[in-house]
């Protein structure tokens, strides 16, 4: 098959949402250990500050300037704390999701 414009497109799109399925298995549980941890950690963490009441105000804008510098420093792929920092972006996408799900249940 000829290299056109629209196979490097495909290829690229297909690498984007099915390239976790080309990963090995550690990689793989590597990503699933961490978010998990990030959920577990954060839906405790979040747990605490709701049922003391205190510094929510303060707390807040921290973590989302934490969520904001780790997305930002992200480094690259040959680095050598590119593997810590998928690990703390891990643990940041699912602490995002213990946010969230919290949320959902505060609200109904």
């Amino acid at each position: 098959m000829q290299k056109t414009r629209f196979t490097i497109f495909y290829d690229s799109l297909n690498l984007l949402f099915l390239g976790f399925l080309k990963s090995s298995w550690r990689d793989k549980s590597f990503n699933l250990l961490s978010i998990l941890l990030g959920y577990f950690l954060f839906a405790n963490f979040i747990t605490k500050f709701i049922s003391e009441g205190k510094n929510e105000l303060l707390m807040i804008p921290v973590i989302i300037i934490l969520f904001e510098v780790i997305i930002r420093m992200k480094p690259q792929r040959n680095s050598n704390i590119y593997l810590i920092w998928m690990l703390l972006d891990k643990i940041r996408i699912g602490a995002v999701y213990a946010l969230i799900l919290e949320a959902f249940k505060l609200g109904s």
